[in-house]
């Protein structure tokens, strides 16, 4: 049954070698009953995995039932492992958060599409257990759970029966009977072998193998043997659904999805923890995408009535003989037209005259050269410039020329640092201002730093700093948007009137609908929309990693386990299939509350705080498709990882 010629096995440390066995050949006939003896390290349990296909050999021979396994894939010795051979391990190896009769039905996950629970119980009635099925392994004795490992030993009816120092954890009682379990087993022609250090273990035996630094010293077989008698005979159960074919096939997938969801449950706070991360990024991308687009809805309105329907009347370019005579040659607005306008118009709802010029702006030992803007109260409201900090200046300090100041945050961040500068005073062109508030944030706009800007009463700038009797610009703001063209046309006439300006002069002065406040609100909406889109790609995508984290912690954390399943019989495909089950188990539950949580939290937020929001089912097929490509993208590499593990490194992992 098993011949073994010239077998060495050598562990690589580093640089370093460590020979753990030493051209070993052994013979062992079916029916044996072998216990090998040995003090730690002699090799005794290098060959017990070599034997039981746990590991295999540097150098030698091994045929197993007349096939050289020499050759043979990790898959096709895990098949092999699972129709011949039974492990019993000195450590038990049960599962902690399964029932007895489960761990022992667990190896016909692996051999047949059905676990056969029915089998799992008449081998727990054989091993003196039957009142003990659905107790967890904590709640039994480590007797009672060494044979639960026997039971599980045998439910795939094996030809070899492996046992690793399997009474080491037990006291003398539980030893017997264990013993008496394994020695009615060999009764039945069942092959057993054990490793043991124990004289009195290995009388049960009917050869006794010795063993030191990797060599057999001596192989003697027992003639007398004065065993305990046993009280009751043991009766194998009849595996009727023992897999016949040699051939790999693939198991139920939804025995899978059962195991899968079975460790899920069996580990609650991890499975929370790895829910955690979908579920937390699905429920943002709903609610952030709802809000989202009540914000945009919210900003497109309040900028539309901000910019829509507001007019500038600025000073054109005439042009003689092909000669540009240059903006203002022929007509020069006034503040006067300003008054007029908002006068003789119904529609207009409010003026706001302005010059500009440059300025050098000193603070203490610092220096920045910037804008100035000189205009009238009435401009913040029309141009969304309310100061976020202080205040604007009013009319009356504008028609006594006070030197005030409202300050862009450029000027802020370049002349004051963290010094508050509501209440100092700045020179602008050697003149002293005092800032009393501080401009709204408003980035660039494409050509200039719309922040880089100081803002002085309009009477100020033009008779106290930059000497100018005519404004540059007149904002218009009309009080309907059905008006606007009519509105435009009363204002040309006026402007024409006052300054008796000739009809073909009509690049005398230019009236424009406000194209930056409509450049501003396509911009917005564009920026809204690759800022909504980003946030969502971010949120799903940490959801993802923390799947992926929590599923690599809970491979080392499941290190054993791993290495059980393998010992009894799971491929590379076995486990990779379980851990993708479980990882996609996870998303997509997580992903279902995910998106019940966002639609919560968005009503709630819309009742609450009375903020504008709106639920795309674009966004919940997107956060449904995410939760469920998750659970495959990111438990894949975990799933390998787990798929890869050596079973016999695996075994040993602390």
């Amino acid at each position: 049954m098993i011949q073994i010629s010239n077998l060495t096995k050598t562990y690589r440390m580093g640089d370093l070698s460590l020979t753990a066995l030493s051209d070993v050949s052994i013979t062992i006939p079916a029916g044996s009953f072998i216990a090998i003896m040995g003090p730690s390290g002699s090799g005794k349990s290098t060959l017990m995995n070599l034997i039981g296909l746990l590991d295999s050999p540097t150098s030698g021979n091994y045929q197993l039932f007349g096939q050289e396994i020499g050759h043979l894939s990790e898959d096709e010795l895990a098949q092999l492992r699972r129709n011949t051979t039974g492990f019993v391990f000195q450590q038990f190896h049960l599962l902690p958060r399964t029932s007895a009769q489960e761990n022992v039905a667990l190896p016909q996950i692996y051999s047949t599409q059905n676990i056969n629970l029915e089998k799992a119980g008449c081998l727990l009635e054989l091993v003196g257990l039957g009142n003990r099925k659905d107790h967890r392994p904590n709640e039994l004795s480590g007797g009672q759970q060494q044979r639960v490992a026997i039971a599980r030993a045998l439910v795939n009816s094996p030809k070899i029966v492996l046992a690793d120092e399997p009474t080491g954890n037990l006291d003398s009682k539980s030893e017997k009977e264990v013993m008496s379990l394994l020695s009615e087993l060999n009764k039945q022609g069942i092959t057993v072998i054990l490793v043991t250090h124990e004289e009195e273990i290995a009388k049960y035996a009917k050869r006794i193998i010795r063993m030191r630094d990797g060599k057999i010293i001596s192989d003697e077989k027992i003639k007398e043997r004065n065993l305990p008698q046993t009280s009751t005979e043991l009766v194998l159960p009849i595996d009727t659904k023992k897999e016949t074919s040699p051939t790999i096939s693939f198991l139920n997938f939804s025995v899978h999805i059962q195991e899968g969801v079975k460790a899920l449950v069996a580990n609650k706070i991890r499975t929370f923890l790895s829910m955690l991360g979908i579920l937390i990024g699905v429920a943002a991308v709903i609610a952030m995408l709802a809000l989202g687009r009540g914000a945009q809805q919210s900003i497109e309105s309040q900028l539309a009535s901000l910019g829509s329907n507001l007019l500038t009347v600025r000073t054109g370019s005439y042009r003689m003989g092909g000669v540009s005579l240059g903006t203002g040659a022929i007509a020069k607005l006034t503040t006067e037209d300003a008054e007029i306008i908002k006068k003789s118009i119904p529609s207009v709802k409010a003026t706001a005259a302005e010059i500009t010029g440059k300025g050098q702006t000193t603070y203490k030992d610092k220096n920045w050269s910037t804008q100035v803007m000189g205009t009238t109260e009435n401009y913040p409201i029309m141009r969304a410039s309310i100061p976020v900090i202080g205040r604007f200046f009013d009319e009356s300090e504008n028609r006594k020329r006070m030197r005030l100041a409202v300050i862009g945050m450029t000027l802020v961040t370049e002349l004051f640092g963290d010094t508050d500068p509501i209440g100092e005073y700045i020179k602008i062109n050697k003149v002293p201002f005092q800032v009393i508030g501080i401009l709204p944030e408003k980035g660039n706009n494409g050509w200039r730093d719309q922040d880089d800007i100081i803002m002085i009463p309009l009477q100020t700038a033009m008779y106290r700093l930059l000497g100018k009797n005519y404004v540059d610009q007149i904002n218009v703001e009309i009080e309907k948007l059905e008006d606007m063209e009519s509105a435009e046309e009363q204002i040309k006439s006026i402007i024409e009137k006052r300054h008796r300006i000739a009809p073909s002069q009509t690049d005398a002065f230019q009236i424009r609908n406000m194209q930056d406040i409509q450049s501003a609100l396509s911009e917005s909406s564009k920026t809204m929309s690759w800022l909504l889109a980003s946030i969502a790609a971010i949120s799903l995508l940490v959801g993802g990693i923390g799947i992926m984290n929590i599923m690599l912690v809970s491979v080392t954390e499941r290190t054993r386990e791993i290495g059980l399943r393998k010992a009894l019989g799971a491929m590379r495909k076995d486990i990779l299939i379980q851990f993708l089950v479980e990882a996609m188990v996870v998303s997509l539950l997580g992903g279902i509350i995910g998106i019940l949580l966002g639609i919560a939290i968005t009503l709630g937020l819309s009742f609450l705080a009375n903020w504008t929001t709106s639920i795309s089912v674009f966004s919940i097929i997107l956060a449904s498709l995410f939760s469920a490509l998750t659970g495959i993208f990111f438990g894949l590499w975990p799933a390998r990882k787990a798929a890869s593990l050596d079973p016999i490194v695996a075994l040993r992992y602390e």
